[in-house]
This record gives C-alpha cells, structure tokens and sequence, in this order.
C-alpha cells in the first residue's frame, strides 16, 4: 500500500501431495479495516479453527475466488505447474482487480494479469496468503469429502486423498478411480511411502501436507 499497490491479493493452493483429487487455489484480497482475528497458514490451525475462520473470510474479505485443476490436469503437466495455474485461475476470478498478487512458495503463477511476488513461506507471513491458504484448504476437503460420499470403499472423507493405509488399501483392492486419482503419482508408478493411518491423520490433523516421502515425478 506505501508503494501505491492496491489492491492486493494474497494466492495459495491446498493440495499438492495427495494421491487423488484436484489441486485447489484462492485468492483472497483482505479488507484492511475489517481483518479476522487467528489468520495463520492453514496447516497450523485445527479444523474447526479453519471452518470458522473460512466463514470470516467470506463475509469481511472484499473478494474471495476459488478455482482448481482436476487429476487429469495435473497428469497432463505437473503438480507444481497446476498448482500455479490453479493460483492464476483463481486470482482471474477476483471480482476486484489486484494492482499486486503475493504468492506461497518460490515460484509467481506465470500470466497474471498484475505484478506478482512470490513469498517463501508466505502463509506465515501474509495475512493475504493466509487467509487464502484458510480457504484453499477448506474448499478441498470439502470436495473430497465429497469425493467420499460416492466412493465408499476409499474414505476420501478421512484422509482427503492421501497416502494412507486405508486408501492404499482401497487402490490394491478397487483399483484407482478414473478422473480422481493421480496416475503420475505413487504408488500407481513408483510404490511411495505410506503416512499414517485414517485414525492417526485425523486425531492429529496434518493439514495440507502429512510428513510423508511421497512426491509426484
């Protein structure tokens, strides 16, 4: 704002590491006046600290946007690609226009409509990022619980898609969902690392990102 910058609007995506289901992005341009309380990187804040933040969000922030891209899409290119594209998607998306987009990570979504930075760690830094890692996150677990609801033998509801014994399970009994899993990612290509059960994932609530070796190729 001191350098005449605004709007500005903060961009971060919720998951990347997961073995199904869409890399989600927002993009959250904050009311200065009006700031919630407890904005911190979604990874750091239970869930129902995050739902009721997601609500503060949308009813204070001065805009709000959300976009994704699908398993296909992330099979087609790569994670971090999506992930970038989902940020520019969503920051399209914005009913206000920013004069500057501050991104999570090392890497600015290529083709923004405004100048971008990128900020390492920036959902601890940038109540922007925060508030749209908060909502990133939300709106993916969301949808995977979604997910869940017409894929009863996964339980996508209680480990959004991650690596865990259940759903490792489920893929080697079932097979893999068409459309929802990643056919780039382990173990469908290289046997990844397992992370904790359901009951574990959920009673410590990892977040956006379970301490698992697993990565896309």
């Amino acid at each position: 704002m001191a350098e005449g910058l605004w709007p500005v609007a903060g961009m971060d995506e919720a998951g990347r590491g997961p073995l199904a289901g869409p890399v989600v992005a927002a993009a959250v341009v904050l009311d200065p006046a009006n700031i919630p309380d407890g904005l911190d990187d979604s990874k750091r804040l239970s869930h129902l600290q995050r739902e009721a933040l997601f609500q503060k969000i949308l009813g204070s922030a001065l805009a709000v946007s959300m976009a994704s891209v699908s398993a296909e899409g992330i099979d087609g290119s790569n994670i971090l690609k999506a992930s970038l594209e989902a940020m520019r998607r969503a920051l399209v998306g914005l009913s206000v226009q920013p004069k500057l987009a501050l991104a999570d990570g090392r890497d600015v979504p290529p083709g923004l409509p405004c100048e971008g930075r990128a900020l390492i760690k920036g959902d601890q830094r940038s109540q922007s990022i925060a508030a749209a890692s908060i909502v990133a996150k939300v709106m993916r677990d969301r949808m995977m619980c979604g997910c869940g609801s017409h894929h009863a033998h996964y339980g996508f509801e209680l480990h959004m898609g991650y690596a865990t014994v259940r759903h490792r399970t489920a893929i080697e009994v079932h097979g893999p969902v068409a459309r929802l899993h990643r056919a780039s990612f382990a173990p469908f290509r290289l046997g990844g690392t397992e992370v904790p059960d359901e009951e574990s994932f959920s009673s410590l609530d990892w977040g956006d990102e379970p301490p698992s070796r697993l990565r896309a190729e």
